[in-house]
């Protein structure tokens, strides 16, 4: 007796102190609640968040689908014959769409659901905004996973107003770079081995020149050779002068250096073919030749022309780009081409060389066109996207490939910031003894050139 009524006092003590520290956690959860969610939004969310949003997931989801026209009515014979068998029970309720298990993410959650027969995949992604409210989340976007079903994910939060991942710039994979955030919080990577070609535009001040700063950021501690082409005068890539193995800063010395480019992946070409090799990735390390990044700078600038002689100029330039985007992949030259205004009105080789260029990022643009030009010809769905981007939406981007569409933002590096990563990792600089013979700014040798590229068209 004297045992049990001491093991019942230390039950009703531990009882009692447990009652006092779950009540002193509800009182102080709304005063520590928003620090410790913006310490560790992560935690907070898979410990609350996550576990709310399975419930609202779970209690609307039969009247979301029967809103949103999904749910689809049992027979009509059944209903019938329920009315008669169930003496007035009422009829069945209609069918609505299964789905699994809520996975969750580090910045959301997501699920599969089965449509059923009659349903397509825009049904519910026309439904996301309703679905969005019902769960109180900031998005849900829906994608088709397999035929017959849908992947549903949601992001509780916008993670593109506030990046939380840190960009890594050393250390990781050659030609891999983790420039910014997802809108499903993963790391926005440009792999160029992947991808190796891509296609930037943007108005002024709407993102394009922070990405090419994480771009740079990121190859700057690799062994890769970094180009620039600059015809605004090198206003913009000359800050990166330290890290570049060549910088054109006019249309001359463009052509110059876009023809050495294109000789030197003739030289890599047959290297390839004395070592019976498809690429230069098959060569052993020693061989294999330092990969060349190219990134040009305004587009436009190589294309607009106002004399036969900036005619010339401008489609040497224009073939010579068309030829690297075609042979550059797999001998290790890689295009990067930015610009605020892409347009077919531009010339011929624009359009030819946008159907080489297989990633895309279009922020906002000053004209549909430019945004139709980016992604019209990939998904109209992203090109719907980046038409949407608002003046306040300021870095945000959509970007695509033959692999679908994302919205992303890049992270902020400034260009204080990416001038002093090319000035710490300048003695990786390459030096190619091709490129800087290429730089002579003198007629004789961009004539040479010109006709080079002639004979060879």
């Amino acid at each position: 007796m004297i045992l049990a009524a001491t093991a019942h006092h230390a039950w009703s003590s531990w009882l009692s102190w447990l009652l006092v520290a779950v009540a002193v956690l509800a009182a102080g959860l709304p005063l520590a609640g928003p620090a410790l969610r913006r310490r560790y939004p992560v935690a907070w969310w898979l410990a609350l968040g996550y576990p709310a949003a399975c419930l609202r997931v779970v209690r609307t989801w039969r009247p979301l689908m029967a809103g949103c026209g999904l749910a689809v009515s049992r027979k009509a014979a059944l209903t019938v014959v329920s009315g008669i068998v169930g003496n007035g029970a009422p009829p069945p309720e209609p069918r609505v769409p299964r789905f699994g298990f809520i996975r969750p993410t580090a910045a959301g959650f997501w699920m599969l659901a089965r449509l059923l027969p009659g349903q397509t995949p825009e049904d519910f992604v026309k439904a996301a905004p309703a679905m969005a409210h019902a769960w109180e989340v900031h998005a849900v976007r829906v994608t088709t996973w397999k035929p017959g079903v849908v992947r549903i994910a949601a992001s509780p939060t916008d993670p593109l107003q506030s990046p939380r991942i840190a960009a890594r710039r050393g250390g990781g994979r050659l030609l891999h770079v983790v420039v910014g955030v997802l809108e499903t919080g993963a790391e926005w990577v440009l792999d160029l081995r992947r991808v190796p070609h891509w296609l930037i535009v943007g108005a002024t001040r709407f993102g394009k020149s922070t990405l090419v700063n994480a771009l740079v950021a990121g190859l700057a501690p690799q062994p890769v050779a970094l180009v620039g082409i600059d015809c605004k005068g090198g206003m913009e890539l000359s800050l990166y002068g330290p890290r570049l193995s060549a910088l054109a800063t006019n249309r001359a010395q463009a052509v110059n250096l876009l023809a050495a480019l294109v000789d030197l992946t003739t030289d890599r070409m047959a290297v390839c073919r004395a070592a019976r090799v498809r690429n230069i990735w098959g060569l052993p390390d020693k061989e294999r030749p330092v990969p060349v990044v190219v990134i040009v700078d305004e587009i436009a600038e190589l294309f607009l022309i106002a004399s036969r002689s900036e005619k010339d100029e401008a489609q040497a330039a224009g073939t010579a780009l068309i030829r690297l985007a075609q042979l550059g992949a797999t001998l290790g030259v890689f295009l990067v081409v930015a610009g605020q205004r892409v347009g077919s009105d531009m010339g011929p080789g624009v359009t030819a060389l946008r159907a080489q260029l297989a990633g895309r990022v279009c922020h906002r643009v000053s004209d549909p066109g430019t945004a139709e030009m980016a992604l019209g010809d990939l998904n109209p769905d992203a090109l719907k996207a980046a038409q949407a981007i608002t003046p306040e939406q300021a870095g945000t981007a959509v970007l695509a490939s033959g692999d679908g569409w994302e919205r992303a933002r890049s992270h902020l590096i400034s260009e204080e910031e990416a001038q002093a990563v090319a000035e710490k990792y300048a003695h990786l600089t390459p030096y190619l003894a091709e490129l800087s013979d290429a730089m002579r700014d003198d007629t004789s040798a961009m004539t040479v050139r010109l006709e080079r590229l002639d004979d060879d068209k």
